[in-house]
């Protein structure tokens, strides 16, 4: 009977260590202007019975054991402290939920009024037409492909309708406007195949398994950020678990990955976060599986984050990003037309790119009421491409190649961002600071590309040397009560090698009217360098080293943006946001009649190099905004957002036309659904339909194109026509399963499973001109329907 009893208990033991599917959930409270810890501040799980809570220890550092797997809420107070609850924290039997909290100390005495806000923007300063999002974000919308920029397109103001690649385009901005930043630190553009002068790309480098919450700024952002006239994307990196080493591997169609994070030292409390991920469709290839094409796409990239408590009152971090990505585009072998979708259909193409960026802060709190902080980063680029014109008969056979194009790109950029910010009052901040970032730049180019007949090579860049750019801010905050916020500042900009120069007064507003209403505004005067590599191109007829655009002024525009915003519900929230912009000082070609303007660059795969240059053009966006939101509660969410807009250029005629961003709409209808499947799985599904207005395009001319070997428009009726409007419907299914210290996820994100045929181009083909075809142009279309597989595992 005893040993009966005791095999029953042993086999019963596993099953019941089995069933134990709980974690811990703990973290650090900090005061957000000045970093200093809270001590005794108090965090609770209030969906759970009995409660379950701690308070922070001396250190400010607080953990609360045996959370059951799932979602949660959270409520954290601190006495003269505003109130902050936290929805939807995920929590997995494999790892701890590591929260850094920071809480903003209230405007009057804390027993006057306690406000609860759902979710804080990052930045202090920031009031008005801010966006913040988080890491479960990324992963929850259909579509996304866990990159933030395809995520943000979701947002209202934020669009893509550009498969191809992931450029945000903010309220009929070119996406060349749009700053990136990490670690409060300007980045290059932070995608694989990246082309000079833009901000978008194929594939995003940036991991959302080491993104903490991160800002979107769409209109008049705080005075810390320059050199940008559309936006900023503000992402911040997260610390790695300082007390227990964590495992993530992933497999998937866009790349197989491995994550690690853990302590330096358990004692010092110091960190490791690092993430590696290799092209997933290059591993099949190389290892003979047949993929249908030899245009594979090639990239790798690396990320990580070190982090170093040195004492009470100062921290030190190490972050890093970086990749390589490779792809030949050949279509001398095709024996019959296709079209190409990252290329041209007339040459064989061979491109290669690397950037990267490695950098350091130092974090110190002078005392209870100042806050310092220190960011030095050296980034790198490398751009190099090779074309090849392939001839046809009109039989589709080769008759001849010639080389076409040929250059290569390097860039080198010193950044460093001090500031410090300085607690007043409870009702006062200041922050101040500067940011210095030095480029220096080696770049060659030679083309022979238009018309093709020609045979001498045009050199249209060869220069070495450098630049800088030199910026500095103030920004001041007001809270005369706990309803009403003002924030005023200046940012002042000076590039070197031109002595362009700015002085931009930036203001926002936020008022709390009653408990459910918010009103918001703000304006700002932005201004933004052009693309390096235009202030040093030779143009043809002008003797070599003669840089007609040297002396370029910056881009310059007036943004003011009004707000309104509802709570209909616990979950449900309403928001709208009118806004103008007013672009000036743009440059434009001084040859009379053209319609270039520059606001139409920055989102293709192509360089440009356009004529002399002045700073006499305008452009204008103004539109209307809806989002209604219901976070994540009861399993499932819901999010509908639309833009109506108007987006104009004028060039050297005086005309006002189209940008290329001008869609005149965006809308987006995104749903999900959580259930558990048992005790420990968990089903998710999600949908998202998006459609936006038709890309524009201009009538061609037929006969100069003929001449020219490419597509010539007539000038005069640039962006006159509107392919039809953009329709994709993306469907997201998984499963989690959270056994004893593991966590597994499958998914499938179905992206256009309409398989809708969206028009990105209409392309001129020589192919079609050689076989005397009256017009040579054939309609590009976007991409089609792709599954996109990924299979995760935590441990």
């Amino acid at each position: 009977m005893q040993v009966r009893n005791a095999l029953v208990v042993a086999l019963m033991l596993p099953v019941a260590a089995n069933a134990q599917r709980f974690q811990r959930i703990r973290g650090i409270i900090t005061d957000k202007e000045t970093k200093v810890t809270l001590i005794g501040a108090t965090i609770t799980v209030t969906d759970i019975a009995p409660t379950r809570g701690a308070a922070t220890n001396s250190r400010g550092e607080f953990a609360i054991d045996s959370i059951p797997v799932g979602k949660h809420a959270l409520r954290v107070s601190y006495m003269g402290y505003q109130t902050r609850e936290l929805r939807d924290v995920l929590v997995t039997s494999a790892k701890e939920v590591v929260l850094p909290i920071e809480m903003e100390e209230q405007a009057i005495k804390m027993d006057e009024v306690t406000i609860t806000r759902k979710r804080e923007h990052i930045n202090e300063m920031a009031l008005a037409s801010t966006k913040t999002f988080d890491v479960q974000e990324t992963e929850r919308y259909a579509g996304s492909r866990s990159d933030p920029a395809r995520m943000a397109s979701n947002f209202a103001g934020a669009q893509g309708g550009d498969d191809s690649r992931n450029d945000i385009v903010i309220r009929g901005n070119s996406p060349q406007g749009v700053l990136w930043r990490m670690e409060g630190v300007d980045i290059p553009n932070p995608n694989h195949f990246n082309i000079p002068g833009t901000s978008g790309g194929p594939v995003s480098m940036l991991n959302s398994k080491l993104l903490a919450n991160s800002d979107l700024f769409m209109a008049a952002f705080p005075a810390e950020y320059g050199d940008a006239v559309a936006g900023v994307f503000d992402v911040r990196l997260r610390n790695g678990n300082n007390k227990k080493h964590e495992f993530t591997g992933q497999l998937g169609v866009l790349g197989t990955e491995i994550t690690a994070e853990g302590p330096i030292s358990r004692k010092a409390g110091s960190s490791y976060l690092v993430n590696y991920r290799y092209s997933t469709l290059q591993m099949f290839q190389a290892i003979g599986l047949q993929l249908g094409t030899s245009s594979v796409p090639q990239y790798q990239d690396a990320s990580f984050k070190l982090h170093f408590p040195i004492s009470p009152k100062a921290e030190v971090s190490f972050f890093g990003l970086g990749g390589l990505s490779k792809i030949d585009l050949i279509v001398s072998t095709l024996t019959d037309p296709e079209s190409q979708l990252y290329g041209e259909s007339d040459r064989d193409q061979y491109f290669k790119a690397g950037s990267g960026v490695v950098g350091g802060t130092f974090g110190y709190t002078i005392n209870s009421k100042t806050y310092m902080r220190l960011a030095v980063a050296q980034s790198a680029s490398n751009v190099w491409a090779q074309h090849i014109k392939v001839f046809r008969s009109p039989s589709f056979k080769v008759d001849s190649m010639k080389d076409v194009l040929g250059y290569e790109f390097n860039e080198a950029t010193t950044v460093a961002h001090w500031y410090i910010n300085h607690k007043l009052s409870p009702r006062q901040t200041l922050k101040y600071g500067i940011v210095n970032k030095y480029f220096a730049v080696n770049y060659l180019d030679s083309s022979r590309q238009y018309p093709t007949s020609r045979q001498d090579w045009q050199l249209r860049e060869d220069y070495r040397g450098g630049t800088n750019l030199v910026q500095a801010y103030i920004q001041y905050k007001l809270r005369p009560s706990a309803t009403l916020a003002v924030t005023g500042g200046l940012h002042a900009q000076y590039l070197t090698h031109n002595g362009s120069k700015s002085l931009e007064p930036r203001i926002g507003m936020r008022w709390a009217m009653s408990e459910k209403d918010v009103l918001t505004a703000g304006y700002g005067m932005h201004s933004q360098m052009q693309p390096l590599y235009q202030y040093f191109a030779y143009l043809p007829g002008n003797p070599r080293g003669y840089m007609a655009n040297y002396n370029i002024d910056f881009t310059r525009s007036h943004h003011a943006v009004a707000g309104y915003e509802h709570t209909l519900g616990r979950a449900l929230r309403l928001r709208t946001e009118v806004y103008g912009q007013y672009l000036y000082n743009v440059p434009i070609e001084l040859r009379q009649g053209s319609s270039y303007s520059a606001l139409n660059q920055g989102s293709t795969f192509s360089r440009n190099f356009p004529d002399t240059l002045q700073n006499t053009g305008t452009g204008y966006n103004y539109g209307i905004e809806l989002t209604l939101e219901k976070t994540f509660g009861r399993g499932f969410y819901t999010l509908f957002t639309t833009s109506l807009f108007d987006s104009k250029a004028a060039g050297n005629d005086g005309i006002y036309r189209n940008t290329d961003y001008n869609t005149r709409y965006a809308i987006n209808l995104l749903g999900g659904y959580e259930r558990k499947m048992g005790k420990y799985s968990t089903f998710t599904a999600g949908g998202k339909v998006t459609t936006i207005g038709g890309k524009l395009y201009s009538p061609v001319d037929v006969a100069a194109s003929n001449m020219r070997g490419d597509m010539v428009i007539v000038d005069s009726l640039r962006n006159s026509q509107r392919f039809r409007p953009y329709f994709r419907a993306d469907v997201k299914l998984g499963m989690r399963f959270n056994a004893k210290r593991l966590t597994h996820e499958v998914a499938v994100d179905l992206v256009n499973v309409t398989s809708q045929k969206n028009i990105l181009a209409l392309v001129y083909s020589s192919d079609l001109a050689a076989q005397g075809l009256s017009y040579p142009f054939y309609t590009q279309y976007q991409l089609g329907f792709l599954p996109i597989f990924y299979y995760r595992i935590d441990f």
